[in-house]
């Protein structure tokens, strides 16, 4: 029974004694399938004699926006700036007319500012869906750390071995040699 020289932090509910200097802690480092985990202090993750922590640039880079959503904003902002300066023309316009032209035009621009707004909150639902879900961070054990979990696992299973195999052995003899 192996296990990869991966864990995962993750948090526990309740405190047990770290795996190196007994202090109680809540911070678990566990395998994917759970089939080894450790108490650790959180001053042992940085330690480099313990463990080290991975980086994966996949996720800083799903974090990160993508070209799409990048030039669906640059889109959309562009939109509106053509938008503010259509309004100042026809500020200007007005301002010369100041006629029953100038209350046409700003019951026009309230309508179009009101159909943008609607259709603002509709492209926000779509971006909402595609943000990345927080990870637990990833570590990687000390070879000598790691030889010693992997030996522990060794030795535990052997003795659950032996005890299942014991019943089975026959009895030492009880009778005398005459």
């Amino acid at each position: 029974m192996s296990f990869p020289n991966l864990y995962y932090k993750r948090t526990a509910a309740t405190a047990k004694a770290c795996y190196i200097c007994y202090k109680p802690t809540t911070t678990v480092l566990a395998t994917i399938d759970t089939a080894d985990f450790l108490y650790t202090c959180a001053t042992h993750l940085s330690d480099h004699g313990f463990a080290t922590r991975v980086f994966e640039p996949e996720v800083e880079n799903k974090i990160g926006a993508s070209l799409e959503e990048i030039a669906k904003v640059r889109e959309e902002w562009e939109e509106k700036q053509r938008r503010k300066k259509e309004k100042e023309k026809q500020k200007e316009k007005a301002d010369k007319d100041k006629d029953k032209d100038k209350d046409k035009a700003v019951d026009e621009d309230e309508k179009k500012e009101d159909e943008s707004k609607l259709k603002v909150p509709g492209s926000l639902a779509t971006s909402g869906s595609t943000t990345p879900k927080p990870t637990h961070e990833k570590y990687i054990l000390h070879r000598d750390i790691f030889a010693l979990r992997v030996s522990e696992h060794r030795r535990r299973r052997q003795t659950t071995q032996a005890k299942d195999l014991a019943p089975r052995l026959p009895g030492a003899p009880s009778s005398s040699l005459s």
